[in-house]
């Protein structure tokens, strides 16, 4: 079953949380899709990981581009993954109905936001009927700390 991880973010936006764990999937030499909801989300974190120097530089591609498939970061608002990423990130309350074919799944959700938290909770208890393991990450003053 695929892991997933949801991100509760309650110190940071999306935009900021995010490079970081782009980072470390990176790192571990493994390939991310992300999946955005809007246009302007997809947008902001195009633009914001081409600025991205710290951790590292987080090199990406989005529909349109030559060679998706050579990406190792591919960003869309759809449910495409052209370069085989094996990690998920879901933003802006995306939910996707065959999560075992990913490894991992990472579900980042704004804890500010009521409908947000209410939206996550309802994807909690469908991928755990669905036997999928599952971990909660809290964002705390450095970083994430696992709660469950």
């Amino acid at each position: 079953m695929t892991q997933i991880g949801f991100y509760h973010l309650t110190r940071t936006s999306v935009t900021e949380a995010l490079p970081k764990l782009l980072a470390r999937t990176l790192a571990s030499g493994q390939k991310a899709a992300v999946w955005c909801a809007s246009k302007p989300m997809l947008d902001d974190l195009d633009k914001t990981l081409w600025k991205v120097t710290t951790p590292t530089w987080l090199p990406h591609g989005r529909e349109g581009i030559a060679c998706p498939d050579l990406q190792p970061i591919w960003l869309s608002m759809g449910e495409d993954a052209p370069n085989e990423a094996r990690f998920l990130f879901l933003l802006e309350n995306r939910s996707f109905p065959d999560l075992a074919a990913f490894e991992r799944v990472f579900d980042l959700f704004d804890g500010h936001d009521e409908e947000a938290v209410a939206a996550a909770r309802i994807r909690w208890s469908a991928a755990k009927a669905a036997g999928h393991e599952l971990t909660y990450w809290r964002q705390e003053e450095k970083g994430w700390k696992r709660a469950r």
